[in-house]
């Protein structure tokens, strides 16, 4: 039997909601809505009247009609090229000079207060086997120190060395972002001010019945959500304010990186450096990938424009072709570490700019029929995301940058094997160390020695406080304290 609806705002609610389900032909959620209590009702319509449920809808029907296959003759990746707007590494003086007058450039803009730094943090640590919020999980190789642990020092080492206060962004989840919040108050704030950090959440996305196309229920009361993805950077930056409040205070640039590589650079000033020398809008790192099937997305122009093909959707034959020297033609692997102009952020629908991913899914819902939730280890649903990357297609101009893998890649992804922690720790040893080396200290053999950022950040900033000739024998982590006592020594 229909209840009656509560009158005034919420009876628009619910007959808004009832409406967008009619229009968009979900009449069995609209029909499961009027069975509800009010506060459940009410509770319902809310969820439902934030859904653009046309563009969900277009979503799938795209990738449904889709009959062109990846690899065909007329694709767009069977026009893909090696990135045409790229900086190589450094390999002569030349190089070198250029790479130095870039990093003088991007300091500058350090210097000035220009430049806001954010990190995607709204994943889980599932599959490491660690129940909290990734950027918790303790990477460093003899500190245990976090993920975030270790990216605030080096924003910490970087403000001493620019003279600034550097904002830090911290995009989180609705699973990840109280805990986020605890975890920086407890540890309080890593050494950063309260103030300089700032935490926001992405939005969520409903899933929908693969078989039928109706929305699915988590509860009897609430749609079966999740996270946007990284591209829904895109409106929750906005709706949270702070791109506003950035671009009052005359900041123009966001450097971007994702909660798994303890190895990337923070605010890179070469990187900074050439995004600003070429104008560009969205700039990349990428690195050489290791092999054709490694699974990593892939930097390309296509067109003239730069896009990233994600390895799901990179054809084989494509992903290994080889040029005249044996080489991957198509070579650039994505790290996620972007820097953004500001004000092209601003010009972008935050709804609409960023097309909506759509993947075949598993989802626990609950059941309008029987009334009883339903778990499921086979896809069932259509699942939504957005993707950042996208992002550069839309740009007047792009800039791709290469980066050392073995400094500036080191994802933790999996739980054993390559790109575990225990294959990231020992990179991170083998990194330290070679710098020690080439600071004129000796370390003995299997012994572990780490480096906290707010020590050096390269080898240039450590081989002036270091004595030449200095030697480890047991395991240590070299940090402000220890290095205290050795000057005292």
């Amino acid at each position: 039997m229909t209840r009656p609806f509560p009158a005034d705002a919420e009876h628009k609610e619910i007959e808004q909601a009832r409406g967008l389900l009619v229009e968009a032909g979900y009449g069995k959620l609209a029909g499961w809505l009027q069975t509800l209590p009010a506060v459940s009702r009410s509770k319902l319509a809310r969820e439902i009247v934030a859904i653009d449920w046309p563009l969900l809808k277009h979503a799938v029907a795209a990738k449904q009609i889709t009959t062109a296959p990846a690899n065909g003759a007329n694709s767009p990746a069977s026009r893909a090229v090696a990135p045409e707007q790229l900086i190589r590494q450094p390999k002569d003086s030349n190089d070198f000079s250029a790479w130095r007058t870039a990093a003088e450039r991007g300091r500058d803009l350090l210097k000035k207060g220009q430049v806001v730094l954010m990190v995607v943090a709204g994943g889980q640590g599932t599959r490491l086997g660690f129940s909290h919020p990734k950027g918790q999980y303790p990477i460093g190789p003899v500190s245990q120190a976090s993920l975030f642990q270790i990216f605030c020092e080096q924003i910490r080492a970087l403000e001493k060395e620019v003279g600034v206060v550097l904002p830090y962004c911290l995009m989180t989840s609705d699973s990840t972002h109280e805990a986020t919040m605890r975890f920086f108050e407890a540890n309080a704030f890593f050494g950063l001010s309260k103030e300089q950090v700032h935490f926001f959440k992405q939005g969520n996305l409903p899933a929908l019945d693969s078989r039928t196309g109706e929305p699915l229920l988590a509860t009897a009361d609430s749609l079966a959500m999740s996270p946007d993805g990284h591209g829904g950077m895109l409106r929750a930056f906005r709706e949270s304010g702070l791109l506003d409040k950035f671009l009052s205070e005359g900041r123009t640039t966001l450097y971007y990186h994702q909660i798994d590589n303890p190895a990337a650079i923070l605010a890179e000033p070469a990187f900074l450096g050439w995004h600003a020398r070429y104008d560009s809008q969205v700039s990349t790192k990428v690195v050489a990938k290791s092999s054709a099937s490694e699974r990593m997305g892939v930097v390309v122009s296509i067109d003239g424009a730069t896009q990233i093909i994600e390895y799901s959707d990179m054809p084989a034959e494509l992903a290994q072709r080889v040029d005249a020297r044996g080489q991957l033609q198509l070579w650039a692997g994505n790290t996620a570490i972007h820097l953004f102009d500001l004000a092209f952020l601003k010009g972008l629908d935050g709804d609409r700019a960023l097309p909506l991913h759509v993947a075949h899914k598993p989802v626990g819902c609950f059941d309008i029929e029987s009334r009883q939730m339903i778990s499921t280890a086979e896809p069932n649903a259509w699942k939504f995301e957005r993707f950042i990357f996208d992002t550069l297609p839309l740009a007047k101009s792009s800039l791709v940058v290469e980066a050392d893998r073995s400094r500036e890649f080191l994802p933790v992804k999996n739980r054993d094997g390559a790109d575990s922690p225990a294959s990231v720790r020992q990179a991170l040893l083998d990194l330290h160390r070679s710098w020690l080396l080439q600071a004129g200290a000796k370390v003995s053999p299997g012994v572990k020695v780490e480096i906290s950022p707010l020590v050096a950040r390269d080898l240039e900033t450590l081989a002036g406080q270091l004595q030449p000739g200095i030697e480890f024998h047991q395991d240590v982590y070299l940090d402000e304290k220890f290095l205290q006592s050795l000057k005292r020594a």
